[in-house]
C-alpha cells in the first residue's frame, strides 16, 4: 500500500501501474507474442542452425531483429514480474477468498505457464546456457515415471541429439503461450468488467522504457552449446531460472516435491483458514420492478434478470446467485426503492443484505447522528476496508460505501442530522469491491442512477479515499473539511434560504 500511494503521487492515480497489474499482464502477453512472431521469421531450427540464426539476428540484423530479441526477452521478464505482483497484491488486499476463489485458482497456473514458456525460449537459443537448462530439465523430468526412456540420454553426446528436438521445442514454445492465453481468458470469465487494456499513456511509457533497456543492454548468447563438454560457468537469468542454479547434489525428487507442495499450498489459500461468508443479498419481489440497475452495478455478476414469478405487472425480476455474491451491498445502493425517507410503511427495498438491511443502516445513521456535537457536525459513511473503518462514534461503517444510496446523504442533510457528510472509502485504486469507488463518484456526478439530487449542497459533502495505512492523511482531510463546514451557514438557515429562493422563483414564473 505504501508503494501504491507513492506511485499515486508520482504518476497520478489514473496511471498508477500497481492498479493496472492485471491489464499490464495482458498487454505484455501481446507484446511478447508479436515480437516472438517477428523473431520466428529469422529463426532456423537445427543443432547448428539454431545458434547461428540467433547470432545473425543479434549481430548482423541488430538494428531491427537484434533489438526485437532483447525487447522480447525483457518484456517476458517484466510480464513475469507484473503477474507475480498481481498475485501478491490480490493476496495482500484479501481479494482471493470466498466467491473469489475461482479467480485465484485459475490465476495460479498462469505463473507456471509463463515459466514453462520462458524456459523453452531459453532452449531455442542453444548456447551454453541452453545446454545447461536442457540437461537439468531432462534430469528433473526423468524423476517422473511418465517417459519410457530417460530424456537425459538425448544430451549425452552430440550424435544423440537430432534436429527434430528443435522442432519439438518450437512447437512447445508456441503451444504453451496458446494454453496461457486460454487460461487467461478463463481467469477473467467471472470478473465483471475486467480491465485488459492499460491506459495508453502508461503503456507507451513502459514500452519506451523497455525499448531503451533493449538498446542499451542487448541480450547476448553465451557461446555455442557443445554436448561433448560440460559448461562450467553460465550466466543465469534469476527471474526465470532460479532452480537451475541449485547444485547437482540436490535430488530432483526433492525439488519437484517442494514445487508441488508450494503449488498446492498457494492454490489452497482461499480455504486457509476457512472463510466465514456473510449472507448473500436477497430480493424482495414486492419492491422489485426488474429495472436492471442492480444487475448493471454488481461487481461480480452475481445478479441477473429472470422471468417474473409473481403477479406484479413487470416482465422481469432480479435473482441473486449466492455462490457469486460477496455481500458488498452495492446492489442495495443501486436500487431505486432504497430510500430512507419512507415512514408510512416498514423500510424495505427491492434488494437488501440480510445482515445489514437498509432499515438497520438508517438506524445506525440516526444513532451516530445523535452522538455528533460541536459547531461542525460531520457524519462519516465509511468503508469497512478504508482508513475510517476503526471509527465508531461518528461513522456508519458498511462493507462498501457504494452500498449507501445517494438518498441517504440527502436524508442526513435535509433532516439536519449533520452539518456535513464525509464519504470515506478505500484507497483510490484499491477498492476492495472493485467498482465501489467508481460507482459512488458517478452517482454523485449525476452520471449514473441513482443520482445524488441537485438540491443536496455539494459544499457539505466530501470524498476521502484512503487505505488503512493512510489514517493520518485521512484525518487531516477530514479536519480540513470540518473546518470548511464550520464556516458555512447552519443547516436550518440554509434550508430557510433555499425555501425563500424557491418561493421567489415560483413567484417569478407565475408572474
Amino acid at each position: 500500500m505504501y508503494l501504491e500511494r507513492g506511485c499515486d503521487r508520482l504518476f497520478s492515480p489514473a496511471l498508477n501501474p500497481f492498479s493496472q497489474l492485471g491489464a499490464l499482464g495482458f498487454f505484455f502477453f501481446w507484446i511478447v507474442t508479436v515480437s516472438g512472431v517477428y523473431l520466428f521469421a529469422f529463426f532456423d531450427t537445427g543443432i547448428e542452425a539454431a545458434y547461428q540464426s540467433v547470432e545473425w539476428i543479434t549481430r548482423n540484423a541488430w538494428f531491427h531483429a537484434g533489438v526485437t530479441r532483447s525487447f522480447h526477452r525483457y518484456a517476458s521478464e517484466v510480464m513475469l514480474l507484473v503477474v507475480g505482483l498481481h498475485v501478491l497484491r490480490e493476496f495482500s488486499l484479501d481479494r482471493y477468498r470466498g466467491t473469489r476463489w475461482f479467480s485465484w485458482m485459475s490465476g495460479v497456473p498462469l505463473v507456471a505457464f509463463i515459466y514453462v514458456a520462458g524456459i523453452t525460449g531459453y532452449w531455442l537459443v542453444w548456447d551454453q546456457l541452453a545446454q545447461h537448462v536442457a540437461v537439468v530439465s531432462a534430469r528433473l523430468l526423468d524423476v517422473l515415471p511418465i517417459f519410457g526412456e530417460p530424456i537425459e540420454r538425448n544430451f549425452l553426446t552430440p550424435q544423440s541429439l537430432s534436429s527434430r528436438f528443435f522442432t519439438l521445442l518450437v512447437f512447445l514454445h508456441i503451444a504453451v503461450p496458446l494454453m496461457l492465453l486460454a487460461a487467461m481468458w478463463i481467469h477473467i470469465r467471472r470478473v465483471s468488467r475486467p480491465r485488459v487494456n492499460p491506459p495508453r499513456l502508461l503503456a507507451g511509457l513502459i514500452l519506451a522504457a523497455i525499448l531503451a533497456v533493449a538498446i542499451i543492454r542487448p541480450a547476448l548468447s553465451q557461446g555455442p552449446a557443445n554436448l561433448a563438454t560440460i559448461p562450467t560457468e553460465v550466466g543465469l537469468d534469476w527471474w526465470f531460472l532460479p532452480l537451475y542454479g541449485l547444485p547437482d547434489s540436490v535430488p530432483g525428487l526433492a525439488i519437484l516435491a517442494t514445487l508441488a507442495a508450494v503449488f498446492v499450498m498457494v492454490a489452497a489459500l482461499p480455504w486457509l483458514p476457512p472463510f466465514r461468508r456473510p449472507k448473500a443479498a436477497e430480493v424482495d419481489l414486492a419492491h422489485c420492478n426488474g429495472c436492471n440497475r442492480c444487475v448493471e452495478d454488481c461487481p461480480y455478476e452475481a445478479i441477473q434478470l429472470v422471468p417474473r414469478t409473481d403477479a406484479l405487472p413487470f416482465p422481469h425480476q432480479a435473482a441473486v446467485n449466492p455462490d457469486l455474491c460477496v455481500s458488498c451491498g452495492v446492489c442495495m445502493g443501486a436500487c431505486p426503492s432504497s430510500t430512507p425517507f419512507r415512514r408510512t410503511e416498514e423500510l424495505r427495498t427491492g434488494i437488501d443484505l440480510p445482515d445489514l438491511p437498509l432499515r438497520a443502516l438508517r438506524e445506525q445513521t440516526l444513532k451516530v447522528a445523535a452522538n455528533l456535537t460541536g459547531k461542525s457536525r460531520v457524519l462519516i459513511l465509511a468503508c469497512d476496508h478504508g482508513a475510517a473503518a476503526h471509527r465508531k462514534r461518528d461513522a456508519v461503517v458498511m462493507p462498501c460505501v457504494a452500498m449507501s444510496p445517494p438518498s441517504l446523504i440527502d436524508y442526513i442533510l435535509s433532516k439536519d442530522l449533520a452539518d456535513g457528510v464525509a464519504v470515506m472509502g478505500c484507497a483510490e485504486n484499491a477498492c476492495y469491491n472493485r467498482l465501489g469507488i467508481r460507482w459512488t463518484k458517478e452517482r454523485f456526478a449525476g452520471e449514473r442512477d441513482p443520482y445524488l439530487r441537485a438540491r443536496v449542497p455539494r459544499d457539505r459533502l466530501t470524498e476521502i479515499w484512503a487505505s488503512p495505512l493512510e489514517v493520518v492523511r485521512a484525518e487531516t482531510e477530514l479536519a480540513r473539511f470540518a473546518e470548511i463546514v464550520s464556516r458555512l451557514p447552519s443547516a436550518e438557515r440554509q434550508s430557510l434560504r433555499s425555501k425563500e429562493l424557491a418561493d421567489v422563483v415560483e413567484t417569478g414564473v407565475a408572474g
